[in-house]
Order: C-alpha cells, then sequence, then structure tokens
C-alpha cells in the first residue's frame, strides 16, 4: 500500500513520528517520507538517525501556517496528523495556545489536504477526547470531529479522513514509564492517585494500528484498539518495588480513569478481533470489512477501570529493560 507512495507526517519527529517513519522504511519502499514540525534542533537528531535513507525529507513548519501545509502536501498521497499539544497540565494553563495547535490546526491539516488532493489522512488522538474533562481532552474531542466532518467537507473530491484513538504510549517521550525509571534512582516515585488507571500500548502497536486502519478506512471511522490497562499503583510496583511512594494528589483536568468509548459512542461502534470502529452518525460510510464487525451489547462503554484486558507484568518488565538498554546505547 506505501510502495511508492509520498507519505508526510505531521509533528514526525515525535516518538511515533520516528517509529512509524522507520517501519515504512522497513517494510515498503515509500517513494518519500516526508517530517513536518516546527523544531529545527528535532529535525536534526532525526536527520543524523536516519541519514542511511535518502528517502526521507524535512519540512520546518507549524500547522498553525496553512500556506506552508499546501506547500508541503504537494504531491502527498498519504498523511498522518501527529501534531499537537499533548500535556494536559501545560493546556490547562495555556488553552488559547491548545486551541490554535489543537483545533484550528486540524482544520488547517483537513483544508490543505482537500484542497492539495491527498488521497488518505489519519489523524491520531487520545482517550482523553471521550467525555473530555480537560482541555487537552476537549481540543482533541473537537479535532477528532473535525476529521469526520471532513469527508463531507470534501463533497466526493479524492480525499478520505478517518482518526485513529488510543491510550499512553509505553516509553514515548512525556510518558510516566521513563519519568518513574528516573525516580526509581533516587528512591521516591511520585504518583498522583493510587487507584488511577490508565490504557497503555507500544509504539510498535500504535504503528501497525495506523498501518491497518489505512488500508481498511472508507472515512469518518474513529479506529479504537483494545489494549491493556492498569493502576498506577500496580503500575508502579511492578517497575519500582520497594520504591518509596509519594502520593501528590490530581492534577487540574486529570480524570481518575479513562474512556475510550462512551455508552452514548458505543450505539454506533463495531466490535472487530482487535479494535472497535465508533461508525460516523451522519455519513454514509461503507467500510470495506463492515459485515464482519458485530453491534455492541446495550450499556457497553470501554473504560480503563472496566477493561478486562490488564497489562502483563512480564510484559511491563521487558519494556523497561528495553527502555533501559536504549538509553545505555544512546550515551555510547
Amino acid at each position: 500500500m506505501f510502495n511508492n507512495k509520498s507519505i508526510l507526517i505531521t509533528g514526525g519527529t515525535g516518538s511515533f513520528g520516528r517509529h512509524f517513519t522507520k517501519y515504512l522504511l522497513d517494510n515498503y519502499n515509500p517513494r518519500r517520507v516526508i517530517i513536518f514540525s516546527r523544531d529545527e534542533f528535532k529535525q536534526y537528531e532525526m536527520q543524523r538517525d536516519f541519514e542511511f535513507s535518502n528517502k526521507i525529507r524535512f519540512f520546518i513548519g507549524d500547522i498553525r501556517d496553512k500556506d506552508r501545509l499546501m506547500r508541503a502536501f504537494y504531491d502527498v498521497d498519504y498523511i498522518v496528523h501527529a501534531a499537537a499539544l499533548k500535556q494536559v497540565v501545560v493546556s490547562e494553563y495555556n488553552p488559547f495556545e491548545a486551541i490554535k495547535t489543537n483545533i484550528l490546526g486540524a482544520q488547517n491539516v483537513i483544508e490543505a489536504a482537500i484542497d492539495s488532493k491527498v488521497s488518505k489522512v489519519i489523524a491520531l488522538s487520545t482517550d482523553k477526547a471521550a467525555n473530555p474533562l480537560n482541555l487537552y481532552g476537549a481540543t482533541k474531542l473537537c479535532s477528532d470531529k473535525l476529521f469526520v466532518a471532513g469527508n463531507a467537507y470534501a463533497s466526493g473530491r479524492a480525499s478520505v479522513f478517518s482518526v485513529v484513538r488510543y491510550g499512553n504510549v509505553l516509553g514515548s517521550r512525556g510518558s510516566v514509564l521513563p519519568l518513574f525509571i528516573d525516580q526509581k534512582k533516587k528512591g521516591k516515585v511520585t504518583i498522583t492517585h493510587p487507584d488511577m488507571t490508565r490504557f497503555w500500548i507500544t509504539l510498535d502497536d500504535a504503528v501497525k494500528l495506523v498501518v491497518s486502519s489505512f488500508s481498511t478506512m472508507a472515512g469518518g471511522e474513529i479506529y479504537v484498539p483494545k489494549i491493556p490497562s492498569i493502576s498506577m499503583s500496580e503500575f508502579v510496583d511492578i517497575i519500582c518495588p520497594g520504591v518509596d511512594i509519594d502520593i501528590i494528589g490530581i492534577r487540574p483536568g486529570e480524570k481518575l480513569h479513562e474512556i475510550m468509548i462512551s455508552s452514548d459512542d458505543a450505539r454506533h461502534t463495531l466490535e472487530f478481533k482487535d479494535h472497535y470502529k465508533i461508525m460516523p452518525e451522519f455519513l454514509s460510510s461503507k467500510p470495506l470489512d463492515i459485515d464482519e464487525g458485530k453491534k455492541l451489547p446495550d450499556n457497553f462503554y470501554y473504560s480503563s477501570d472496566n477493561n478486562p484486558q490488564k497489562l502483563d507484568k512480564q510484559y511491563l518488565l521487558q519494556l523497561v529493560k528495553e527502555y533501559e538498554e536504549s538509553l545505555v546505547n544512546a550515551n555510547k
């Protein structure tokens, strides 16, 4: 599917973008992979890490700048929209900035993609967009709705839009795994609430979900993977056994438990073997595999505290080992 195609990733220097780029180069023969982001130093670092490939192009730009997006989207087949302000507390204290990037930036991506005749666009979302409590979640809910509505806005043109929604990414930049490993060395770990639960996904699984979604998307779907969850107290007990724990309290905008599919969304959601699809309510959309999906029972909702799939202890310990080894290799 990606062979001889031009793929652009907004926010491409982030954890997902780097992993997705490597996956494309290892498994396909793309015509080019375009990294669009606003941080020149991160682009410099990524360029050094991928200097073995002549297929990568780097664009400095901000998704708030539609003219720059139009230039970058020229002759692009597929887009993964990963650029966003993602920190909950930062968004609470900088709400105007979060709106400009996460909502107005999303609108710019949609309009530029349509005008540039981009074939397929997938936007990355978050569990915080379902029944949002914080501003970050609210901006991502708006973004999700914009991308779903983008299919109608395209008015039968070439572009189709879908969304992939998942939880916290283990080991990504800004996740608690690196934080806890660093705090463990100092003898004390801070958590906000011992009963707090979160969904978790690996970068590998996040990338594979996006790749598979490109192959089945018809436009308007929100893809939700079946992934494990765990409480923060259990998480700390596994990776930091015997270390003192300091309970610092829930921060502004944080939920005790996260939801990926609300009971209202569940009424128009289809279940598949390893994921769900929240189908658009007001759009005519016919996914390729709709006949294989099954309706969810009444009153179903997918939450981190009612999730039957728990994060495996040995799996988490292996991730910790791999992360610590990556730090050692990076410092060589």
